[in-house]
């Protein structure tokens, strides 16, 4: 699943094509919303809020969630797709650009007034406007949980998916599994995590090590096995989640991290 990052980034590069833009055509092939037409409509701008995109359309607010699969193209018009058309989900276009959002996880239009019905229950944007009291007061709300589920609720902060989580772990010198309670700069852990996606929201290939080659630009996240590249120990990985559900993978180095 995309991190903040990755959606800041699909909304800047949306936001610059169109915003401003009058819609000449507006094609959602969700069944629920599928009679809903925004053709004639301003497109005020697009924006990202955590890992959610937001596009200000009128007096109504597209949301989409990219989920696992998702992803978000921009077209000019009569140019060939990348992905196949059965895959689009809701097609908006302009009278320079076409853009398809594919395989979206979530698709719903709402009143822009009532906005804070699909995203009001978000922490503070990690991206955006950011309220660090807000946030470490949530996460320090359950300190018995461990800080990797701390980090990934989105009720806490927005934007951190799994390769931060990790990666914030490490950073910190913290175990996945460390309780929230014994984090001694829970402060420290939000504004890095502020500073890690600020690093990366405008480029592609992300990196919290400062390298960007591969194999070299994740600490511990999909190393499992391989040499930290800080003490040379091998990486562990596991599992962990609020519930079974919800688990995600963890990796950690056994030495570097407690």
């Amino acid at each position: 699943m995309p991190e903040g990052d990755t959606v800041w980034l699909t909304a800047s590069n949306l936001n610059k094509a169109i915003a401003g833009q009058v819609l000449t055509g507006c094609d959602v092939r969700v069944p629920a919303f599928a009679t809903v037409d925004l053709t004639g409509e301003v497109v005020h701008d697009v924006e990202s809020r955590g890992k959610h995109l937001l596009h200000h359309v009128g007096d109504m607010t597209i949301h989409t969630h990219l989920k696992m699969e998702g992803s978000w193209h921009l077209y000019r018009p009569g140019s060939p797709w990348r992905r196949p058309a059965h895959q689009a989900r809701i097609i908006l276009s302009t009278a320079d650009w076409v853009t398809v959002g594919f395989s979206l996880g979530v698709v719903e239009i709402v009143p822009t007034a009532e906005e804070d019905t699909v995203v009001g229950h978000l922490g503070p944007d990690l991206l955006g406007d950011f309220d660090a009291d807000l946030a470490i007061a949530r996460i320090t709300a359950a300190p018995g949980i461990p800080v990797f589920v701390a980090l990934l609720d989105q009720r806490n902060l927005a934007g951190i998916g799994n390769v931060y989580a990790n990666e914030l772990c490490f950073l910190r010198g913290m175990l996945p599994t460390r309780p929230v309670a014994d984090d001694a700069d829970v402060a420290a852990t939000v504004n890095l995590a502020r500073k890690l996606l600020g690093a990366n929201r405008g480029r592609v290939d992300r990196s919290t090590t400062g390298d960007l080659r591969s194999g070299r630009n994740a600490w511990v996240y999909g190393r499992a096995g391989k040499p930290c590249l800080r003490c040379g120990t091998r990486i562990r990985r596991g599992k962990l989640g609020a519930t079974p559900l919800t688990e995600r993978d963890t990796f950690w180095c056994p030495r570097c991290q407690t």
